[in-house]
């Protein structure tokens, strides 16, 4: 009888392998990941069934999220015009080149992403900057805060963030707080703060032992701020103590926020109402949410939003489509380097046809295993003639790209698979030489604080190092 249970079981785990291996083979995804996760099924069988249920699944926009029609409609009304105008010429573009209309107009496509013109955006270098800022902003709020962010931190500078909304709140202001369930998970006794001083605060996609979720392995990497609708805030910096370099551990942290006012403060508005709606089912919209707003500037820019939800991957799709119509430089600032065969081919391809192509990556590890695995595209890099820095006065968690000195991005992307096919991450990509130039002007600095690699040293790294890399590397499908 013992033995026909254990044949039994044998049989149903042997199906249910069966059943697994074929699904991830028909999925037809990337030729790396499903190998890999074929050698885990094979060699781990009940651990490799319960790991990709939870972390390989691939998802469809219409599947995971649903949205607020209405702002939706709106969205899609608003991008339709603008590619009917921008083929006709009659967007205020300036003296944009093709290279820049091509982007504006991807951008429409993939990631419904209007172009907008009225526009002051300020670069923030590191938390000090920043985090001035973001409280002025918020104690100047009159009718509404909405904050999202993938880590918010139970510490000191969390506590003066919750003080000033909890205040806010309980004067009647509007406060909408979203953070991710991972990421911010140990912020629960503050957003009950919150719930009692009147304002909403909410999970995002929140993760619950021992019931894991498939989705788990989805989070929102997303750092967004909008106050009354005429300021924002987008970039790399969460909210923590290491954000403002106080934590010992980490030390210095590099790290670049951007100040929004203007017409693109409303798109940035769309992506939190959109993600507030899929959390919490409860739709937020009207003319409040959209003031009208005075002439600030002329930064043209577009907010694009990208994760699992979307029909396609907007910021790889960008970053591909700007860095292979280059003409002159490239400039990355990366904490986590683990690029797709697209984005690895247009590096070396750039740097073989003489662009001025640099990385600045992440010299002082605050995740070993991706440290690791971004080392192991270096070589084939700089034998191409990329110029790759390793960032030595703390953490580096800036995420930049600067092209030919015209177009700037700041947001919070990484250049690895991660950001750019499971995370929801957000950026502003602004088409304007002063933006760009002011990005560029941190860049040369943060050069002045790195170590080049070169080529020749880095082929006589220890054979323990290259063991590392190709380790990690195996794994950089999954990371």
């Amino acid at each position: 009888m013992v033995e026909i249970f254990i044949l039994l079981v044998l049989l149903i785990t042997l199906l249910q392998l069966v059943f697994l291996g074929t699904v991830i083979f028909l999925e037809n995804r990337d030729p790396a990941k499903t190998v890999v996760w074929l050698l885990i099924l094979g060699a781990l069988p009940v651990l490799g069934a319960l790991l990709y249920l939870v972390f390989g699944r691939t998802f469809r926009r219409h599947k995971l999220m649903s949205r607020n029609d209405n702002i939706e409609s709106r969205l899609e009304r608003i991008v339709n015009n603008q590619q009917s105008r921008l083929a006709g010429n009659d967007v205020a573009i300036g003296d944009k080149g093709p290279q820049k209309k091509k982007l504006i107009r991807l951008l429409l496509k993939d990631a419904l992403a209007p172009l907008t013109v009225n526009n002051r955006l300020e670069v923030l270098t590191n938390g000090e900057d920043t985090f001035k800022a973001l409280f002025d902003a918020l104690e100047g709020a009159k009718d509404y805060i909405h904050l999202e962010y993938y880590i918010f931190k139970d510490d000191e500078v969390g506590r003066d963030v919750l003080k000033i909304l909890s205040r806010k709140a309980s004067k009647g202001i509007e406060v909408r707080v979203l953070v991710d369930g991972w990421g911010s998970r140990k912020i629960a006794s503050g957003l009950s703060e919150l719930h009692q001083a009147g304002a909403e605060a909410e999970w995002f996609l929140p993760v619950r032992f021992p019931f894991l979720s498939s989705k788990l392995n989805l989070r929102n990497h997303r750092k967004v701020v909008i106050v009354d609708g005429r300021m924002g805030f987008i970039g790399g910096l969460n909210i923590g103590d290491e954000y403002l370099s106080r934590n010992k551990k980490f030390g210095f942290w590099r790290d670049t926020f951007v100040r929004l006012e203007g017409e693109s403060v409303h798109f940035l508005q769309t992506v939190f109402l959109n993600d507030w709606y899929f959390a919490t089912g409860r739709s937020v919209d009207g003319r409040k949410y959209y003031p009208h707003l005075d002439r600030v500037g002329e930064q043209l820019s577009q907010i694009a939003a990208s994760g699992p939800d979307s029909d396609w991957e907007p910021i790889l799709q960008v970053f591909f489509t700007a860095m292979t119509g280059a003409e002159k430089k490239i400039y990355i600032e990366t904490p986590y380097f683990i690029p797709d065969e697209s984005a690895l081919m247009a590096l070396k391809t750039a740097a073989l046809s003489g662009l001025d192509v640099k990385i600045i990556f992440q010299g002082v590890p605050d995740h070993k295993l991706t440290y690791w695995a971004s080392h192991s595209y270096f070589e084939e890099l700089l034998e191409a003639g990329v110029r790759i820095y390793s960032y030595r006065k703390g953490i580096l968690h800036a995420k930049i790209l600067i092209i030919d000195g015209e177009i700037g991005s700041v947001g919070s992307a990484n250049f690895d698979m991660r950001s750019f096919r499971l995370n929801f991450e957000i950026s502003a990509f602004v088409y304007n030489r002063e933006f760009a130039a002011r990005l560029e002007q941190d860049f040369v600095h943060d050069l002045a604080d790195s170590e080049e690699i070169r080529v020749v040293e880095f082929r006589q790294r220890p054979i323990s190092y290259r063991i590392k890399e190709s380790g990690a590397r195996l794994l950089s499908p999954l990371l």
